[in-house]
């Protein structure tokens, strides 16, 4: 029996899987976000996670590391080859053998699509669009926030709604549902109330708190057809499918081009409004056939299927 592990590191927490030949599930488990632009430690930090967190997971699964045939880790962070030599280089002092690291917009391809050769779009905390060929290129876009123009993200999507907002109240350009909703959740009383409580969360758990709230106020507003919420809906969705577009038209796809949606943003919340544009926009930048699926399987089922794809 041969075993594999597959690694799913983001931002605020990492999971990890123990796999056997037959792309069953062994053992799960979980440990703090192992994206090296969050930690104080940087890639020393990010190394002791991933390497502690692969252990607990072998204890989990009843093996010992030196057992695993392979390991696939899809990592937020992984945006340039210099990062992902360097990190592989700390996981190989700790003693970790026979790995490959990718970023981990990777993985949701890898687990959604049928053929291996797809666009995954996600939009979680962040955002990116990252794609593999049938030739087996790999080309990642978007990832870079403002340095790659990206507009998406939780966090970027809870901004602009308090911008929104803002322009709202304290600008007077147009009024916008948001407003309404912000003041009676977190009972505010004036502009100045309102100007200081963009720094009302002070820690990790409060933030995401409040970006989810965020979220929720962004969506119901666009439901209700608030103009503003939907003029930022448009602008969403345009550089989205810019960005699906690029992809369909630059790399081989075959006849029909496969493009997983998946974080949460387009699988957990209500913006169908926002998915259907996307969708619309998209074909139109393409003579590409797109088939777009929302992601059905977490992201780290993504690793044993492009492991075994290439032992193939």
């Amino acid at each position: 029996m041969k075993y594999y592990a597959g690694v799913d590191g983001g931002g605020t927490k990492t999971a990890y899987a123990l796999f056997d030949e037959n792309k069953n599930i062994l053992a799960e488990t979980r440990s703090p976000g192992s994206n090296h632009e969050n930690l104080e430690g940087s890639f020393e930090e990010a190394a002791d996670i991933l390497i502690a967190g692969l252990n607990e997971l072998c204890a989990a699964g009843g093996v010992r590391l030196e057992q695993i045939a392979y390991t696939l880790m899809g990592l937020a962070g992984m945006d340039h080859p210099w990062q992902i030599e360097l990190l592989s280089e700390k996981l190989r002092v700790r003693g970790l053998e026979r790995f490959e690291l990718c970023n981990d917009g990777f993985l949701p391809l890898w687990a959604g699509s049928e053929t291996g050769a797809a666009i995954a779009y996600n939009m979680g905390t962040g955002m990116c669009c990252n794609a593999s060929d049938r030739s087996g290129r790999l080309r990642q876009l978007a990832g870079l926030g403002e340095f790659s123009g990206d507009i998406g993200g939780g966090h970027q999507i809870a901004i602009t709604a308090y911008r929104l907002i803002y322009d709202d109240v304290c600008l007077g350009i147009e009024k916008t549902a948001l407003t309404k909703k912000y003041f009676k959740e977190f009972d505010i009383k004036s502009t100045e109330e309102f100007v200081s409580s963009c720094g009302m969360y002070d820690d990790e758990k409060t933030q995401s708190r409040f970006v989810m709230r965020m979220l929720d106020f962004y969506f119901e507003a666009a439901a209700e057809g608030d103009g503003p919420v939907l003029k930022s809906i448009d602008a969403l969705a345009e550089r989205g499918a810019r960005l699906i577009a690029a992809h369909a038209n630059t790399l081989d796809f075959g006849d029909e081009t496969e493009a997983v949606l998946c974080g949460s943003i387009h699988v957990k919340l209500p913006s169908d409004i926002y998915v259907d544009l996307l969708k619309e926009k998209a074909s139109s930048y393409t003579d590409k056939k797109l088939d777009f699926k929302k992601l059905g399987f977490p992201p780290v089922r993504g690793c044993i299927n492009r492991i075994l794809q290439k032992q193939m």
